[in-house]
């Protein structure tokens, strides 16, 4: 297996990106529920398959998970996962401000995990110099199998990914939800030389 191989300057530089991304996100989901959003600080790892599969095992218990594929130019392209824990999914409706049976749970969740992803990836690539599309939301059954079959069907080189993962909590509504952004090998070398690009201009 090949390595990413993101040098210190690269990392940092991709850290800030991602912070300032998390950051306007947070600040579009604060506003919108009128209410403070705490953010911890990301993580940015390299994956392999294998070690994927296991991640996703962790959150074999989650209510629900959210999946939505992005695509920029330039190569850029990725999947992102919104997983939410069961006692977090019962609080939508309280959360989101709907009436009871105004929309299902599973159109909550769709709603809120687009407004979360569209606001991150959109400042992402702004800071970029890029411009993304998205697939549909889709909504996958909480479990490992489910969202590893999901991802399997990609057309994406999953050998070797960057994982990053953005936690959310909503404090007044003791609210959790994890953003989980898989970038696979190519498009993390075309974002190494857009990174060496803005890093040349300091």
């Amino acid at each position: 297996m090949s390595e990413l191989n993101l040098n210190e300057d690269q990392q940092d530089c991709l850290q800030e990106i991602i912070n300032v991304a998390m950051g306007q996100a947070s600040d579009q989901l604060a506003r919108f529920l009128d209410t403070f959003v705490y953010l911890k600080v990301p993580s940015i790892e390299q994956v392999s398959t294998l070690s994927l599969i296991e991640t996703l095992s962790s959150n074999e218990n989650s209510a629900a998970v959210v999946s939505q594929g992005f695509f920029g130019y330039e190569g850029i392209r990725g999947e992102a996962l919104l997983v939410y824990k069961p006692k977090d999914s019962d609080r939508l409706a309280d959360l989101l401000g709907y009436e009871p049976d105004e929309l299902s749970v599973e159109e909550q969740i769709i709603d809120l995990s687009s407004i979360l992803t569209t606001t991150f990836l959109n400042v992402f690539a702004k800071q970029i110099d890029n411009q993304m599309s998205y697939s549909a939301p889709r909504l996958l059954a909480g479990s490992q199998s489910a969202v590893s079959d999901h991802l399997a069907q990609q057309s994406f080189n999953w050998d070797l990914a960057l994982k990053v993962k953005i936690t959310y909590q909503v404090t007044d509504y003791s609210f959790n939800c994890d953003m989980i952004l898989f970038i696979p090998e190519s498009a993390i070398n075309n974002i190494k030389s857009v990174i060496d690009r803005i890093l040349e201009e300091f």
